[in-house]
């Protein structure tokens, strides 16, 4: 198979011509649902009231709204117009919110209702006054004027997405019209994703797990996406069941929560649930086995970034060879190890690098930055390190911000997670690095435990050091109700050592 050719806007046309009356997305928090025809008129509609307003192609239209009708209809209408779709992160603070509107030059956002507060707030850390246009059960427009759309080009821009920035300020991530289709069809060609799978889609839509897996894998492939405003532990099973959800892509932190939640949710799942996706975080080996054991649904680890439009790496679906402890092979494009500036060996260790289709395009206005993140060859360096096997698995060990370096030994934090996870009690763990005047660094971790759990610091520091041994075992174990975390569930572990 090759990448899918064209524009997202003629991706909708497509949907649109050959099954309009097919349902494209389920609300399930609105009990509402949109068919592709009705989904491709609503966001040609919003394209031309965007350039009625002046909006150009390959210009930014922010987004500060949340998973729901309102959200999707908004962002296909920016991809359909040929704009800059620009999701701003509803949980990243008004200053990062401020720094994205300033930095992207969006003349224009379109906000939710109920976040106007939180756009208002976001105004306050940025001289930028784009045109706010209020979205509620109606799209308040400033005048009706609309105009013809100019025609997208695969390579014109249709993505600008704000990476974490856990380290100086968020970069804008560029993708175009082909990187962003390619993205979700990795995604669909690695579950052999048909137009009978529905997805349940709990991650917001303005982290690249949940645009591009849940959202763009169903346009290439053709299925239903069911959209939750959020996850809900209580409500999960729930939306499974009653939309026949045939799969499922989330974070090992919720995937955690669903394996220590007390309720047992048979009744509730669906007969068509076929497998469940991690993504955006290593999932610990023994959270995957006994998630898979408990509820009998294989779960497919992956790997992706927001610079690859999500999947870069992705285990073959049962009864493919699926290694746990492996986000997978690449399948859609190139992955291997650098060293040296150089691909190097099966089972040596260094950088992760990705080349294909779904690489971005550019961190926008940031030239020094792409160039130093993207070789002349093509390769895009994650910053994520690891090995691959014989088999072209690869295995990864830690960011080479998140390494711990005592007394010049390099520790990956995973290996620390691994251990505390190894206990059936501890539902969230991140090891850390904390400065040390012996060591340079020593190691410490902090774990959120079951409600039931009896275990203690000290049970737990021997669990690592029965692990792992004495010198990679923490000094400290610190217990909390709740860990931070990104928009996607997924385990800030830079943070805990300031919080600490």
């Amino acid at each position: 198979m090759t990448p899918p050719a064209g524009s997202v806007r003629d991706w909708l046309d497509r949907r649109a011509a050959e099954t309009p009356d097919a349902v494209s997305h389920i609300f399930a928090d609105e009990g509402a649902s949109l068919t592709w025809a009705e989904l491709r008129d609503i966001a040609a509609d919003i394209a031309a009231r965007l350039s009625g307003l002046g909006v150009e192609k390959d210009e930014s239209v922010a987004l500060c709204l949340p998973n729901g009708r309102a959200g999707i209809t908004c962002l296909f209408g920016a991809l359909y117009g040929g704009f800059r779709a620009t999701p701003l992160n509803l949980a990243a603070g008004a200053s990062a919110m401020g720094y994205a509107i300033e930095h992207s030059k969006a003349a224009v956002a379109l906000v939710g209702t109920s976040q106007t507060t939180t756009f208002a707030d976001a105004l306050t850390e940025t001289e930028a006054r784009p045109t706010a246009i209020e979205v509620g059960e109606a799209i308040i427009w400033p005048t009706d004027m609309t105009a013809a759309l100019a025609d997208v080009t695969a390579s014109d821009h249709a993505l600008l997405m704000y990476t974490s920035g856990t380290t100086g300020r968020p970069k804008g991530v560029v993708h175009d019209q082909s990187s962003l289709l390619a993205g979700g069809w990795t995604v669909a060609l690695a579950h052999e994703l048909t137009p009978d799978d529905r997805a349940l889609m709990v991650l917001p839509f303005f982290h690249i797990n949940g645009l591009c897996v849940t959202l763009m894998g169903p346009l290439v492939s053709g299925g239903a996406v069911i959209v939750a405003e959020k996850f809900s532990l209580s409500r999960f099973w729930g939306w499974v069941g009653d939309n026949q959800a045939t799969w499922f892509s989330v974070v090992p932190t919720i995937i955690s929560h669903l394996l220590h939640a007390p309720e047992t949710p048979e009744a509730e799942m669906s007969g068509r649930l076929r497998f469940a996706r991690s993504a955006s975080a290593p999932l610990p080996i023994e959270t995957q086995r006994a998630f898979e054991e408990r509820f009998g649904i294989p779960i497919v680890e992956t790997m992706g970034l927001t610079e690859t439009a999500a999947q870069m790496l992705s285990n073959p679906l049962p009864p493919g060879v699926r290694k746990i402890g492996s986000p997978g092979v690449a399948i859609g494009n190139e992955t291997e190890i650098i060293t040296d500036k150089k691909i190097a060996p099966r089972g040596t260790s260094g950088e992760i690098a990705v080349r294909g289709p779904n690489v971005m395009k550019e961190y926008l206005f940031n030239p020094e930055e792409t160039a130093k993140t993207i070789t002349q060859e093509g390769w895009l360096l994650t910053g994520d390190l690891g090995h691959m096997d014989e088999d072209g698995y690869v295995y990864v060990t830690g960011r080479r911000k998140e390494l711990i370096i005592k007394g010049g030994e390099n520790i990956a934090p995973r290996e620390i997670d691994e251990a505390l996870y190894s206990s059936d009690e501890v539902v969230e763990a991140a090891a850390f690095a904390r400065p040390c005047p012996t060591y340079g660094q020593r190691v410490e971790a902090a774990v959120r435990l079951s409600d039931a759990a009896a275990s203690t610091e000290a049970d737990l520091i021997a669990l690592c050091t029965a692990k792992v041994g004495a010198f990679k075992a923490p000094d400290r174990v610190h217990l909390m109700a709740e860990l931070p975390k990104g928009p996607s569930g997924k385990i800030q572990r830079l943070k805990l050592a300031e919080m600490l």
